[in-house]
């Protein structure tokens, strides 16, 4: 099997799609799959990739973490029939995509298109919620191209299956449980920025709209001042929001860290109490799993795929979307009433059951799947 990877996003930027591609192509080496991506020049160039072709690129709009790239089709046509691929992955409805939709046609190749991203609840986030049923229309036409849509959570599956999507499958989500870990709790968090605070509340993620940081904000301020005395924040990313998150919090107790990779923020995690995600439009949420598998319990919205993660008292609490009183109430009873070490303990089980391996075998079955029934209907009509 040889595979033709088309993204909008990829390592090195950092977000939930371009890590899990990035691991799937680790995979894939491991495997002896041999394989080719196709991404955007990224912003930043941090040293070259192997087996990655890199188009002229500039920020989409919409979402400046995906860079929309111009390319010469013919370009990318003769690359294919280099490498001669046996089956095309799509992963992003942007250029990058259709020049993967169009290679798989040109050459009759199988295709794979993978959903990650819920564009549709952004728009509200974004008030452009006049563009959502031409959005619609466009991604219903987009994935109907491929043979399978792989999506990361059965909360997507059904989203999707509501706009009347088909041949749906389930690709879930891993976590490295040697990166992430609770053994990687240190002082080093608590002394370099001061912390004295009995708990760590933790945020990980992008610093957007999307990520319903209006009710994070409101979470902070209008935590009781008895817990507050004894909570320190740490928000960990950056994005468009980040200035005015840091003027409306700047009375209370946060820590903006930026963005924050590899090990260190393996330490961050760890070295945490509890983590606050509210965030209603997540497909999946890697970062919610990457907290169990620090030993964090963690306090989501009722909505997206995060609630197919926590195990509501069980690993954590799951809130009532954008109601900041929800977010409160979960957080003082889980501190009000020693939880943590009950959570800590269920949390690392359930994370420890997530094999990256397992998860990316399991998808490497069904790309294989694919191309043999392609393949049956070639020959057969």
């Amino acid at each position: 099997m040889r595979v033709a990877l088309f993204s909008d996003t990829y390592h090195p930027q950092v977000n939930g799609v371009a890590r899990t591609l990035k691991r799937l192509t680790n995979h894939y080496e491991k495997r002896g799959i041999e394989y080719k991506v196709f991404v955007p020049d990224p912003q930043e160039k941090k040293g070259s990739y192997p087996n990655v072709h890199s188009f002229t690129s500039f920020p989409f709009f919409f979402y400046p973490e995906c860079r929309t790239a111009i390319a010469n089709p013919k370009t990318i046509e003769k690359q294919l029939k280099d490498f001669s691929p046996t089956l095309i992955h799509v992963t992003t409805p942007l250029t990058m995509g259709l020049y993967g939709v169009r290679g798989a046609k040109k050459m009759n190749l199988p295709l794979a298109a993978s959903y990650h991203t819920h564009f549709d609840l952004y728009l509200n986030y974004y008030k452009m919620m006049w563009v959502n049923p031409l959005l619609w229309k466009y991604m219903k036409w987009f994935y109907s191209q491929a043979d399978r849509i792989f999506v990361p959570s059965n909360e997507t599956k059904l989203h999707l299956e509501k706009q009347g999507f088909t041949d749906l499958s389930i690709w879930g989500r891993g976590v490295d449980c040697q990166t992430y870990s609770p053994e990687r709790r240190s002082s080093e968090l608590r002394k370099k920025y001061n912390i004295d605070k009995k708990y760590i509340l933790l945020y990980v993620g992008r610093l957007a709209p999307e990520k319903d940081l209006d009710t994070l904000e409101k979470t902070i301020q209008h935590l009781p001042q008895k817990l507050k005395d004894q909570v320190q924040w740490v928000i960990v990313g950056d994005g468009p929001m980040k200035n005015e998150l840091m003027e409306k919090t700047k009375l209370e107790d946060v820590v903006f860290t930026g963005y924050v990779t590899g090990d260190e923020l393996a330490e961050v995690y760890a070295s945490s109490d509890l983590f606050v995600f509210p965030s209603a439009s997540e497909t999946f949420g890697n970062v919610v799993l990457e907290a169990l598998a620090s030993g964090l319990p963690a306090v989501v919205a009722d909505k997206g795929g995060v609630t197919n993660i926590v195990d509501h008292d069980q690993t954590g609490r799951i809130a009532e979307a954008h109601q900041y009183p929800s977010f409160i109430h979960h957080i003082e009873e889980i501190l009000q009433e020693d939880r943590l070490p009950d959570m800590k303990r269920k949390a690392l089980q359930i994370a420890e059951e997530q094999s990256w391996d397992t998860i990316f075998d399991q998808l490497i079955v069904e790309f294989r799947e694919i191309i043999f029934y392609r393949n049956q209907r070639q020959m057969f009509g």
